[in-house]
Formats: C-alpha cells, structure tokens, sequence
C-alpha cells in the first residue's frame, strides 16, 4: 500500500516535535507538559528547565495523578539513540493523551543551547556549530 507524501508528513509532524518549536512554544505559554521519561540518574544530571520526570515505565501507573486529562503532552528521552521517548509517547496515547516526541531529545536541546537545569541550579547553555547556525 502506497501512502502519499503530503500523508506521510502530515502524520508524522501530528507526532513529532523538534527542540525548537518546544522551546518556542514553552516561550509563548502554549498549554502543554513537558515530560522527560528518562531514568532517576539522567534526570538529576540534568534535565530540560520546566519538564517534569515520569519515567516510561511509571507512566501508566502515575500519568493521570502529574498530568492532567485534556492537556497535551511533549515527552522525550536521551537522543535520537534512544526508544525511550517512543515508548513514553505510547504509554501517555494509551492512556488517551495527545502526546508528541521531541525528536533529538535531550541530546540535541542541550546542542542547540536551550535551557536546561540539574538539582543545583542552571547549567551553562552551549550552541553547538554542527546543529544549528551560530553567530559569532
């Protein structure tokens, strides 16, 4: 079966995100949460400023007590080298959630300079040249 391109990408982007439009949608107050499911450790080595943790494995058992019914979901994981956030944006669409991977994961949010925190406070923000376009 032959599915055409337009399809294709439409659907695609219906379940994708990328770091840069988080980031601008966290700017403009769009209503949405932001999960990282990654493991305890990763989380507290650091983690994307205004996310919350609900690792894929809990999120059955504790969605529905973080995130509220009706809110749409952004989850993400590690890299584009990890399934994690696959398996996390299954869980939340299961459960009934709109829910959309931020491809690239937290790998690329940290290349292209986006906020992100660990227990301690703010870690510095670095634009990675081979990623994004960085002026000098």
């Amino acid at each position: 079966m032959h599915t055409d391109p337009l399809t294709y990408f439409e659907n695609k982007l219906a379940h994708e995100t990328d770091a840069s439009d988080v980031y601008a949608a966290q700017k403009a107050g769009d209503p949405f949460v932001l999960v990282d499911v990654r493991s305890d450790d990763a989380w507290r080595q650091g983690r994307i400023r205004g996310a919350i943790h609900l690792p894929h494995q809990r999120i059955a058992d504790e969605a529905a007590a973080r995130v509220p019914e009706g809110t749409p979901v952004v989850v993400y994981c590690w890299s584009p080298g990890c399934n994690g956030g696959a398996k996390g944006a299954a869980a939340f669409a299961r459960l009934g959630y709109a829910v959309r991977e931020m491809i690239g994961g937290y790998e690329y949010w940290v290349r292209e300079g986006q906020p992100t925190v660990d227990d301690e406070g703010d870690l510095p923000r670095v634009f990675d040249p081979q990623v994004m376009t960085v002026r000098s």
